[in-house]
């Protein structure tokens, strides 16, 4: 039995599964898990006093030092509590799959709320639960499509569309490049960029990366539709674990624009110059287009980014030269001629 004070301690206490926290007073550990029992209608025995904060059992050495006003825990028998990660991990347990009951009473507590920092992390809590990311049509989902064009019929066929504008909008960059070149080989540059153009229009401007019932190799994004970003052009992966599913709701449909398809080898500043530089200089050589196909259009070169990484300054990385022209065939040796006899 722990030493009896002569000033009782006062602490906060609750159950596990309740929010609902009464002070309670005493002189030793003992007298404090009694009270709690008794006011909470738990048994006696078996129960335990954790801190609320991490977990750590109250006994009776560390009763002596516990400030007061602490915050406890009444655990019962098979109970346990690890701190604040508890709570953390119950909170997102309810918010997973939200149940009418939770949205209601976390919109009310938006309407009366004024502090601007509770406002914002309502507000964006809000924004999550009331995410219908399982459904796919207009039908299903209306709030997801307001704004968008009658003709887009589903989540997955506008995100397919968004992906081939940007891919689009590359092929025109490329295609204006031909201004790089001299008269006499502007015609083979444009020649180069028509086969990459056949080429994107077979592959469907590969606009599966933004589409979510792709198969695996072809996507960006999970079977769900979140994506996550790939980190600056010079590092290997996102230390912010940014993440996003424009699939969920409006907002993050209208957020995901912002998100970059980054050029890994810069598109503007190396790619294109070389390219052009290739066609002027090829001296009966045969430009690799595919190579530069490639480094415009796929994930060779591609990184997909969070805007907040998403890095405007000059990359500093070139192509490849030995990969500008073709590698010519090997000639075939000739046969050696028979002797006649």
């Amino acid at each position: 039995m722990s030493a009896v004070l002569r000033k009782p301690k006062t602490f906060k206490l609750r159950s596990l599964h309740s929010e609902k926290k009464f002070g309670v007073a005493g002189r030793s550990c003992e007298e404090v898990l009694r009270k709690g029992c008794q006011h909470l209608q738990l048994p006696i025995p078996g129960s335990r006093l954790c801190l609320y904060e991490d977990g750590t059992e109250l006994t009776g050495d560390y009763f002596r030092s516990a400030p007061d006003n602490s915050e406890l825990v009444l655990l019962t028998a098979g109970q346990t509590w690890q701190g604040f990660v508890s709570d953390i991990s119950r909170f997102l347990s309810v918010f997973q799959e939200p149940h009418a009951g939770v949205i209601q009473a976390a919109r009310q507590l938006l309407s009366d709320e004024r502090s601007p920092l509770r406002q914002k992390l309502l507000a964006d809590l809000l924004g999550t639960v009331s995410e219908n990311i399982a459904a796919e049509t207009r039908a299903e989902d209306p709030l997801w499509f307001e704004g968008l064009e009658s003709r887009f019929r589903s989540k997955s066929g506008y995100l397919r569309y968004s992906c081939e504008s940007r891919i689009r909008s590359y092929l025109r960059e490329v295609t204006s490049g031909a201004s790089l070149v001299g008269a006499e080989a502007r015609e083979e540059y444009l020649r180069l960029v028509g086969s990459m153009q056949q080429k994107l229009q077979a592959a469907q401007y590969n606009s599966s990366y933004f589409d979510r019932g792709a198969k695996a190799g072809r996507r960006l994004c999970t079977p769900e539709g979140w994506f996550s970003c790939q980190g600056p052009f010079d590092v290997d992966d996102c230390t912010s674990r940014h993440s996003i599913n424009p699939y969920s709701n409006r907002e993050s449909r209208v957020l995901f624009s912002t998100w970059n398809l980054d050029h890994v080898i810069e598109k503007k500043r190396a790619v294109v110059p070389t390219l052009a530089a290739a066609v002027h200089d090829a001296e009966g050589r045969k430009v690799d287009w595919e190579y530069f196909y490639r480094l415009l259009f796929t994930l060779e070169n591609l990184k997909l980014v969070h805007i907040a990484c998403h890095k405007k300054t000059t990359h500093k990385l070139h192509c490849d030269p030995s990969r500008v022209y073709c590698t010519p065939a090997a000639s075939r040796r000739k046969r050696p001629a028979r002797q006649r006899p």
